[in-house]
């Protein structure tokens, strides 16, 4: 899965909030025409093209605020059902509070345990299970670190993350490679496979069933 930059203020670039594209952002302070004649400066307020599709966004002291939607990536669309609402929910309040947004999706990993065929009870010893079941080494540092992220967010912590909003924006993302490694992965493949003809596939079983 490609890895995604949320917008940043005078960010030189990242993937834009309207094409999603990875691309470079022209940074202009916004001007307005005096009645007068001549511009003036809008003190706070800056302009940002996407060189890609040329749309504009707008931010005052640092923060965008034309769009309004979320600088989080959108919802792997194998997510499942029960954890994409909260997943939205995280989304449309992450600039706002980084820690209410983490805690949401504390919250979306362990309901997606049970997808992943364990309880939902507890996440840390969830992702145990899930290591001695073989689980890869860098999914279970996505897994921990959306655990420890979460849990800070709901108990006081080592982690500040209204004063480091960027580590509650990488929860998305994090969420969108776990979802991609042991959801969307595994389903493609079992479609590929089971696309060979069925000759090919009883000879397959009957050669992983001869001792």
């Amino acid at each position: 899965m490609a890895n995604y930059f949320p917008p940043e203020h005078n960010g030189s670039a990242f993937n834009c909030i309207y094409c999603d594209v990875y691309a470079a952002q022209r940074w202009t302070t916004l001007l307005v025409r005096n009645p007068s004649g001549g511009f003036a400066t809008v003190q706070g307020f800056d302009r940002c093209i996407c060189s890609k599709c040329k749309e504009a966004s707008f931010w005052f002291n640092g923060k965008q605020v034309v769009p309004a939607s979320s600088t989080a990536p959108l919802a792997h669309e194998l997510l499942p059902e029960d954890c994409k609402a909260d997943y939205e929910e995280a989304r449309n309040i992450v600039a706002a509070s980084p820690k209410a947004a983490a805690a949401l999706m504390r919250l979306v990993i362990q309901k997606l345990m049970k997808s992943l065929g364990e309880s939902g009870k507890n996440i840390n010893d969830d992702i145990k299970s899930l290591v001695t079941k073989g689980l890869p080494t860098l999914i279970q540092k996505a897994l921990d670190y959306c655990r420890v992220v979460g849990n800070n967010a709901v108990h006081p912590g080592e982690i500040e993350l209204n004063d480091s909003p960027e580590i509650a924006n990488q929860l998305f993302a994090m969420v969108n490679y776990i979802v991609e490694d042991r959801i969307a992965r595994p389903r493609a493949i079992e479609a590929m496979y089971e696309s060979l003809p069925d000759s090919a596939k009883n000879a397959i079983a009957k050669r992983d069933s001869q001792g």
